[in-house]
């Protein structure tokens, strides 16, 4: 047991609800000031083999071919476990990629994607994530959405507007604004744990947040991931808004990523494990020199990810 000043440190016992369990004395500090476990690529685990391959470009030209899907699913796989279970593991953070499915014949059906598209469409899993919003109160969540993928001109205003608007009425109340600076204590005094933020530059409505800074090392080399993230951090992550420390690994985005893909004994999920434990390592030396806020991970309800996030909050202040 470990103490300062005589008061004993308040440990999290379940990870599920730890918001909840977090000392009285971080309540009322801004929730940028929070360590907070992430997830990259959230919706990975649930790729369809059957979609169009988006990206890489590379691989685009050989969509139809069943073998090419299968090599990008292997390699596009970052998370292991359903939305609901990254939510009870702890994860509060979700990087949210959309893309528009060719050949869609809803007009508003939209899916989640890295290299292929998703089986499950946006509006179900955003039902998941409010139906355990409300039975966990207290835990405050933080959804991204971005890129928008085959979003056509034509059709693009629509889409946008029919996604913003679904999202106002699903989660309405739990919805906190941006303009106020978010705290453990006001979002549970207000009745408010769902935090959106939206990467589209045309004018937002006051429920929906702009886009949150993600940074990342842009490397498949956890050394040149931890060096570029270093100095990002150092340099330009800001003070008054949320940020994203990324720790994933990142696939060549030339021919080079030929040379990973075509391992036949090898893929995305084994390298990330390789490296994970190195990079938490990184993370909890650098969280002594520059302040963390969220933390996103590949594979994040894997090994120690959320503890070491989570008990950065008890840790600086022990």
């Amino acid at each position: 047991m470990s103490a300062t000043r005589g008061k004993k440190r308040r440990a999290v016992t379940s990870y599920c609800d730890w918001m909840s369990q977090l000392p009285p004395e971080l309540h009322n500090i801004p929730l940028f000031n929070l360590a907070i476990p992430g997830s990259h690529d959230s919706m990975s685990y649930d790729l369809d083999i059957n979609s169009h391959i988006i990206e890489p470009d590379i691989l685009r030209r050989f969509s139809k071919i069943y073998c090419a899907r299968k090599i990008v699913r292997r390699w596009a796989l970052t998370q292991e476990e359903t939305i609901t279970k990254q939510l009870d593991a702890g994860v509060r953070y979700f990087d949210l990629r959309i893309a528009r499915k060719r050949n869609e014949t809803d007009p508003t059906r939209l899916y989640f994607y890295h290299g292929l598209c998703t089986h499950t469409d946006v509006e179900t899993v955003l039902r998941v994530v409010h139906d355990w919003a409300e039975r966990h109160p207290k835990e405050i969540l933080i959804l991204a959405l971005s890129h928008f993928k085959g979003f056509d001109k034509k059709d693009e205003q629509r889409l946008h507007n029919h996604l913003i608007n679904f999202i106002k009425t699903l989660f309405g109340p739990k919805l906190f604004p941006r303009g106020e600076t978010p705290t453990l204590k006001k979002c549970w005094d207000q009745g408010r744990n769902v935090i959106v933020s939206y990467d589209w530059q045309a004018k937002r409505p006051l429920e929906i947040w702009t886009e949150i800074i993600y940074y990342y090392g842009n490397s498949i080399d956890p050394t040149k991931v931890e060096s570029n993230l270093r100095q990002q951090l150092e340099k330009e992550r800001p003070s008054r808004h949320f940020f994203v420390c990324g720790l994933n690994l990142t696939l060549p985005r030339d021919a080079k990523i030929l040379k990973y893909i075509l391992r036949l004994c090898d893929n995305f999920p084994n390298v990330i494990r390789r490296s994970l434990p190195r990079l938490l390592r990184w993370v909890k030396e650098q969280a002594g020199r520059t302040p963390m806020n969220i933390v996103a991970s590949d594979l994040a309800t894997r090994g120690d990810f959320i503890s070491t996030v989570v008990e950065l909050n008890i840790s600086k202040r022990a």
